[in-house]
């Protein structure tokens, strides 16, 4: 690589990282007066994504403010990059690719990509960037968790059989999941999953289909080299160019702006949360070009502020706002009882063809809910390309203790991330998990390539939790008409199942409450 590229990209990623933490390195024209809106929501993942669309059924002037760009499928086939070519829309403000190991990082232009990586001490936790947040890099699992497990994790104050009745069906069906037909599972892009569902029978333990958030008719395009090749292909974690995801923007997005009261503003930073008089809230972001340069701050007050940057982003925000005394009330509990939903990865090793780079992952469970040390899933994932036949990925969730934190650095202007992955939760954990194993390979003749994987994890949950930070309906203590609506209010795990669907439920509870108590 030449000198003046590797100036190039060390400008651009310097740039980069300043606009990404709120400082302004161009700007093209002075911080805006405050304008008025009713209500703004920041981020639009799962939790800004239904607040979004409820504040614009109700009527209320509403603008969403989020951090990276749009992704709009165009009939080409080529929104996203891939994993066997990627280029600067694989990550967001990184100078290098930044999937975790064995996949190796290549360099990139700096891009607002659509993966985004918190470096944490003892975890990296990896979180979407764009319009539709995590559900542009997620792989479409709508996964419900059983009501003991869920109060294990939940106070009571929350009623299951209301999510189980209302809140849980009305997210599956506005995402429009549903199990993976059979057909479809037959094919040769799905054979880990059916390997894995058939290991699982010799073991005695339960399999089930898993509700996707995918059209399947497109996937059947796919199959028939109708469409680009995407979720057949593995293509996941950078978005799936087919179209065949049906992300929220997508769904409960377009929906909101089809009100006629929603405005999404992409490329907008939130640096700065803070009271204004009259009780209302003052919102501050930079807004930035795709490389990740500032081109103008603005400034916003609202009546109604809903946080749903993600457990990073919003415990961040809620943590600036914290130390710099612009939210003065905040109680000493934001920024903890964080957690990782207890992710793992493991590669087990198989005598036969297993096609671990194809098709799509979680499309089946398996269920070890009466593992007799803790309760354990696994998961089939789709694996990058350079895993060899043989081997099948899996990914193991479990219930994880929230006993991680932030701290934030002055210096950096960010939160710090710590997790004590020795801890005896973690420990507890990973019993658990090499027991189901155990079972599975005995039974089957299969084995591990090595000890699961714990240094990472997809479902980053907490920082500003239910009954710590937040009342049961998300309003923080302290601030009438300030609300969290996303994973920062789940305390470190949902509960043996993947996050989104109890992150949308509990976010469409929420706005069920504030819609009803706002004046009319």
């Amino acid at each position: 690589m030449s000198q003046k590229l590797n100036r190039r990209r060390f400008i651009q990623s310097s740039a980069a990282a300043a606009a990404s933490i709120g400082i302004s390195t161009i700007r093209t024209s002075a911080a805006s007066v405050d304008k008025y809106i009713e209500a703004i929501v920041i981020g639009s993942g799962f939790g800004g994504a239904v607040a979004s669309l409820r504040l614009g059924q109700a009527g209320i002037e509403t603008i969403v403010l989020e951090r990276g760009r749009r992704w709009q499928i165009t009939d080409a086939g080529d929104t996203f990059c891939t994993t066997n070519n990627p280029d600067g829309r694989a990550a967001w403000l990184s100078s290098n690719t930044i999937l975790p190991p064995p996949v190796p990082a290549f360099p990139i232009d700096v891009y607002t990509g659509v993966l985004d990586v918190k470096r944490g001490n003892g975890i990296n936790a990896y979180l979407g960037a764009g319009v539709g947040g995590g559900s542009l890099i997620y792989g479409g699992i709508t996964y419900q968790p059983t009501e003991e497990l869920f109060y294990r994790v939940f106070p009571r104050t929350i009623n299951y059989s209301e999510l189980d009745r209302v809140y849980y069906p009305r997210v599956r069906s506005i995402l429009k999941a549903s199990p993976i037909p059979d057909d479809i599972l037959q094919t040769e892009y799905y054979l880990a999953s059916r390997i894995l569902m058939e290991q699982a029978a010799k073991a005695g333990l339960q399999s089930t289909k898993i509700d996707i958030a995918f059209d399947w008719d497109i996937i059947r395009q796919e199959i028939a080299g109708e469409k680009v090749a995407s979720i057949i292909n593995g293509q996941i974690y950078y978005g799936a160019n087919s179209g065949a995801k049906n992300s929220l923007e997508r769904n409960y997005l377009s929906m909101a702006e089809a009100t006629g009261n929603v405005e999404i503003r992409p490329l907008h930073i939130v640096t700065t949360i803070e009271e204004s008089d009259r009780g209302r809230y003052r919102v501050v972001c930079n807004q930035i070009n795709e490389q990740g340069a500032v081109v103008v701050q603005k400034s916003f007050v609202c009546r109604y502020l809903f946080l749903a940057a993600g457990s990073i982003g919003t415990t961040e925000l809620l943590l600036r706002a914290k130390t710099n005394g612009t939210l003065r009330r905040l109680n000493n509990q934001v920024g903890k009882a964080w957690g990782t939903n207890s992710d793992s990865t493991a590669l087990m090793i198989n005598a036969a063809q297993t096609n671990p780079s194809f098709g799509s992952p979680g499309v089946i469970s398996i269920e070890h809910l009466d593992n007799p040390i803790a309760p354990i899933i696994l998961e089939p994932f789709q694996s990058i390309p350079f895993v060899p036949q043989g081997i099948l990925p899996v990914l193991g969730q479990g219930i994880s203790k929230p006993d991680g934190y932030f701290n934030y650095n002055v210096l950096t202007q960010s939160a710090d991330l710590f997790w004590p992955g020795d801890s005896a939760d973690r420990q507890k954990n990973a019993q658990a998990l090499q027991y189901t194993y155990q079972l599975l390979n005995q039974a089957n003749g299969t084995s591990l390539a090595g000890l699961p994987d714990y240094s990472s994890t997809a479902h980053p949950l907490g920082g500003a939790t239910i009954g710590q930070v937040c009342n049961t309906h998300g309003q923080v203590f302290g601030y009438p008409n300030l609300f969290v609506v996303d994973g920062s209010l789940i305390p470190g795990s949902t509960a043996c199942a993947n996050p989104s669907l109890t992150i949308a439920a509990l976010a469409e509870r929420s706005m069920d409450h504030f819609v009803n108590r706002i004046p009319s």
